[in-house]
Parts: C-alpha cells; structure tokens; sequence
C-alpha cells in the first residue's frame, strides 16, 4: 500500500509483481480472491481487470477511509465487495457467507499515502497534528490516550519490542516525566520528546522514527492482526491457490517468513516410528520466489524501498513439492 504521493494520489508498490504473483489466468480467472488489505485499491482494481466476469473480489480494510474508496468501486463492479474489519477476520466472515475456499489473497502491510501524509490521522511526525493512530478511527484507544495511562514498563517493552528501539527506557522515562506537567496529545510534543531522549541516531533517520513505529503497531495490534490473518488465509486457499504478502519492516517479514516456511516443511515426526517412506507427511506449500522492488521503482517511489515480497502455493493434500 505504500506510495509517494501526496493526499489521495496513491502509487501502490510491487503492484504487477504483487497481481503477477496470484497467476490470475485461463481458467483462474473466474476464481474468488481476496485483497486482505485495500488501501486506496491499486491491486485491487489489477486484481479486476484480470477477472473475467464470472470471476469475484472480496476487500477487507479498517481504515473508514479506504472503505469509502472501496464502496464507490463496488457500486460500478458487482464482481467487487469490501468489509470494513480487519483482515483477521476474513475466514469467518467469509464462511459465514457461504465461502470455503478462494484461489488466491494478497496482503500488503505497508501504510497508504493518504494514511501518512495526512496529518489529522496523527501517524507522522513530519506534520504536527492530533496524536491517533488508529487504522480504524471509528473504534478502539488513541496513542495519545494510552500514553496517558500506559505504565512506564509497559510503555519501555512496546517501544523496544516493536520499534526495536534501544533507547526505549530513557523515552518511556521521558514520556511519564512530561504527562506528569501536560498531556501529551500531538505528534509534534511526542517527535520532539523522543529527540531529546535519543542520543544517537543512524545517519538520515529522524530520532521519532521508531517509537512511532512502535506505538502504532501496537494501537492496531498489527503483528497480532497478521499472524492470526496469514493462518486464516492459509485455511481459506483452495488446491493451488497462492498466498502473497508485501511486508514492509523487519517484524512484519520475520512472522511472514516464519509462516510461510512452515507451510513448505514437511511435518517433524518421531524418527523412531516405524513409518514407510511412502507413509510420510508431505508439505502443505511451495514457496514463491521473494520479489524486492527493482532500482527503477525506488528512485521513483522512495517509500518502496523496505519493501519484501513473499508468497507461497498451496499443495494439493498429498502432493510433492
């Protein structure tokens, strides 16, 4: 979902290769998929133009935003459908209509221009504005309500765990110093908090960096969100169905990877069963190739950088990788 443009302009990343990837063609074109996270619907509408008419697309997307987007696209294509929910909840709410199985979904994690540049949604640090967060505005706790409650341990562990931060003591500590004189309530007091508690940072990377990061994973449950989402999607594919994920940070590749190369090893048994050859437990998947964004598409789309494409086919029960 990520892209460089600005307000609702939206230049999504790896979107051939992502659309590519799902093998959308001949008879896999009547098929259902499932775009797990919308954005501003750069895949989503690839996804269509590669259906034929039979063929169908269910969204999913917290962000109230992006379902409106996704509305006004499926008012002009029946083939199209989106739920406002996150995309952990796509088997059941699926299931529940009727779907057991579909050919193929794509998740991309990264965050969508409008969400970033927009700075009413408080996810940047660039633009001082109301400190939120949340995917979905319409529910759940903001960041600036949580650091005003949040103890300082528990502050330390999000910031170090999910935005890998070393300094996440000494800002924890600044955090609880200043809520202590004002509220904390704009991206503005929380970037210059975190300057001024970091004392060191990699060249060409603001000291806010991480901590937002940090926070707002942790306002969206996103790694939480995606494990329990690979696995419904898993469950979901159909024999030969794909499976493809962008992930945009090292916690988010860390789950994915992990995921799918469980998926494509062969279950471990007891080696002193007495089991034949030909009775052992074969992979469930085979791995696609990992994509990265060519050089062109950096240059022009610098947020694609981080970028990680990965994805995997889902085995016929029985079948050898």
């Amino acid at each position: 979902m990520e892209s460089l443009a600005s307000g609702d302009q939206h230049r999504t990343v790896l979107l051939q290769e992502a659309v590519d990837a799902l093998a959308i063609q001949d008879a896999r074109s009547d098929g259902m998929y499932v775009d797990a996270t919308f954005g501003r619907g750069g895949h989503s509408r690839l996804i269509l133009s590669r259906l034929s008419a039979q063929g169908r697309l269910r969204a999913f997307d917290k962000d109230p935003q992006a379902i409106a987007v996704g509305q006004q696209l499926a008012r002009g294509d029946a083939r199209f459908g989106i739920t406002h929910d996150s995309f952990a909840a796509m088997k059941n709410t699926l299931n529940a209509e009727g779907v057991q199985q579909v050919d193929g979904v794509l998740v991309d994690l990264g965050m969508s221009s409008p969400q970033v540049d927009d700075a009413e949604r408080g996810f940047s640090f660039r633009a001082d504005g109301p400190l939120d967060m949340r995917m979905d505005t319409t529910r759940g706790v903001s960041a600036s309500a949580w650091l005003a409650t949040a103890t300082q341990d528990n502050m330390e562990r999000v910031i170090r765990e999910y935005g890998e931060e070393r300094f996440a003591f000494q800002i924890a500590k600044a955090i609880v110093d200043r809520r202590a004189v004002e509220p904390i309530t704009t991206t503005g007091q929380l970037a210059a908090l975190v300057a001024g508690a970091v004392k060191t940072r990699e060249k060409g990377k603001d000291p806010a960096t991480r901590t937002f990061q940090a926070v707002r994973i942790f306002i969206n449950q996103e790694l939480e969100d995606l494990e329990t989402g690979l696995k419904q999607a898993f469950d979901l594919l159909a024999p030969f169905g794909r499976l493809v994920v962008i992930s945009f940070h090292s916690l988010e590749d860390r789950i994915v990877k992990r995921f799918l190369a469980a998926q494509a090893s062969a279950p471990l048994l007891d080696r002193r069963l007495p089991i034949r050859a030909a009775d052992l437990p074969l992979p469930s998947a085979k791995l696609l190739p990992r994509v990265m964004p060519s050089d062109d598409e950096v240059i022009s789309n610098p947020r694609a950088r981080s970028a990680v494409m990965r994805g995997l086919i889902r085995l016929p029960q029985g079948a050898a990788a």
